[in-house]
């Protein structure tokens, strides 16, 4: 089997389900950005910032890996900014052949200058179509969306939820709760699920990163996410003791209901889900069928892009073109987007890109 290398990955449609707004700036951008609001920086120069929010992620823990966040959040509190960030997303994605992508964001976290809600989605919404068109005049289309994100510390409240209902017509596709979570169940934000899902609005949870099957369990049985932010430690219920591994019945749901795993596995590493990629779980949870997703989560903060996600997964567990298709695929139908508009791309960009290189690589 062929390497697959992050030149040639970046040459193949791919799908990004978790990525989120305020951790995937442009170090520049932060610059700037940080300047207008007379927010304190670390370093003004973009290489050394990038290496020192890096550096700062790199502890080992998710309560270490947050804390550069209220540096990128800082630089995002008006309609302008946000627009200009949500923009840049979008051609950032474009040139690393992304064809569709979900970016997801808290806005309750950008009022610090006064910024409604809604206003803020709307911002958000205008940078996305901006970048969209940008991109399709570069000749590298992509569909990005938003989803709404509460956080999972606070006081529980429907506020985002009911905001993520009003605005699915202004390209939001969803909502998820993120923050610190061990202390902080997904069954505290239960009203907000129930709020999504009598009016059909679709909903992922972050479960399984920094707490175990407990949050897991709660985020599919008592919320009933249909994907799972992260979701890695539903390998703590999987016995690979024996001759084979044995799933418990957590893990047998999740994978045989086909809820999405959205994996990502640098970020992982920083947060001390496994010491090198070679021991991530991510290759188990392929080979046995989970629904599995790859991710950047923080461009910024994790210094990578899907390209560079796919080539290292690809180089610790010798995955090639096919195995690579086979995530994008599982990405691009666990999508929250018109079922139609996903079999498109699917049939129209995916397939026909991976064909193509696995002709030229002479793997047919």
């Amino acid at each position: 089997m062929s390497p697959v290398t992050s030149a040639a990955l970046r040459q193949l449609p791919k799908v990004s389900l978790h990525d989120h707004l305020d951790g995937g700036l442009r170090p520049q951008t932060v610059i700037d950005l940080c300047r207008e609001n007379g927010h304190p920086l670390p370093t003004k120069d973009a290489e050394g910032l990038q290496e020192w929010i890096f550096q700062q992620c790199d502890a080992g823990n998710l309560v270490d890996y947050l804390k550069p966040f209220e540096l990128t959040v800082g630089a995002m509190q008006t309609p302008e900014q946000l627009a200009r960030v949500a923009h840049e997303f979008v051609l950032d994605m474009a040139l690393d052949g992304v064809v569709y992508a979900e970016t997801r964001w808290a806005p309750e976290l950008h009022q610090q200058r006064g910024l409604g809600l809604s206003e803020a989605v709307l911002a958000v919404r205008d940078g996305l179509a901006s970048g969209m068109s940008e991109a399709a005049r570069l000749g590298t289309p992509v569909v990005a969306r938003q989803l709404l994100v509460s956080m999972r510390h606070r006081e529980p409240t429907v506020t985002i939820a009911q905001l993520t209902v009003d605005h699915r017509d202004d390209g939001v596709a969803g909502f998820d709760i993120a923050g610190a979570e061990e202390g902080f169940p997904p069954s505290r934000h239960r009203e907000s699920f129930e709020l999504l899902k009598r009016n059909n609005a679709h909903f992922t949870i972050h479960a399984g990163e920094a707490f175990g099957l407990p949050s897991i369990w709660e985020a599919v049985q008592l919320c009933g996410a249909e994907r799972l932010g992260h979701g890695v430690r539903i390998v703590e219920d999987i016995d690979v003791t024996g001759d084979r591994p044995v799933l418990g019945p957590l893990a047998a749901y999740v994978r045989d209901r086909r809820i999405a795993l959205e994996l990502a596995p640098t970020s992982n590493l920083q947060t001390g889900i496994a010491a090198t990629m070679a021991e991530h779980p991510i290759g188990l949870l392929f080979d046995l069928g989970f629904r599995v997703t790859v991710n950047c989560d923080n461009r910024l903060m994790s210094r990578t892009t899907m390209s560079d996600e796919f080539a290292a997964v690809a180089a610790a567990f010798g995955w090639g073109i096919d195995d690579v298709e086979r995530c994008t695929i599982s990405a691009m139908h666990s999508a929250f987007w018109d079922h139609q508009e996903r079999e498109r791309i699917i049939s129209e960009l995916v397939r026909p890109a991976y064909r193509l290189v696995r002709d030229e690589m002479g793997e047919l």
